[in-house]
């Protein structure tokens, strides 16, 4: 099987987890999906992940975060850059989706990092997805 977008591949796994209330995730493992469950983790929209290495490429096991009630904490993530359409942005056009609750994932020269951390480090890159 060939996988022509991990990171799409990545985002909709968690995407259909959340929907069915799963408690875990399994994730292809790469360098930019590792930065992105990081920023995940950070920024508190999962418990945290775990990076599994077999003979082949390794898997990611993503522990998800649920409300106190069972609500979901992640309502929506989306892709933005594609590989057929790349969005670069600068540092001032990185959005803040709704009013700064949501987060962007930016990728940068300094790694995978969220909106508020280009923000602090004045860094602009392509912008990977927004979560919120």
């Amino acid at each position: 099987m060939s996988l022509n977008d991990p990171i799409a591949d990545m985002l909709t796994r968690i995407r259909n987890a959340t929907r069915n209330r799963a408690k875990s995730v399994v994730c292809m493992n790469s360098k930019v999906c590792r930065g992105i469950a990081d920023v995940l983790t950070q920024e508190g929209y999962v418990k945290g992940f775990e990076v599994h290495d077999d003979a082949r490429q390794g898997t990611i096991h993503i522990d998800l975060k649920y409300g106190p009630r069972g609500e979901t904490i992640l309502h929506s993530i989306t892709r933005t850059s594609k590989p057929g359409r790349r969005e670069y942005r600068r540092v001032e056009g990185i959005p803040s989706p709704v009013q700064g609750l949501g987060i962007s994932i930016v990728s940068t020269s300094r790694g995978v990092l969220s909106d508020r951390r280009c923000r602090e480090e004045r860094v602009g890159g392509e912008l990977l997805c927004t979560v919120h």
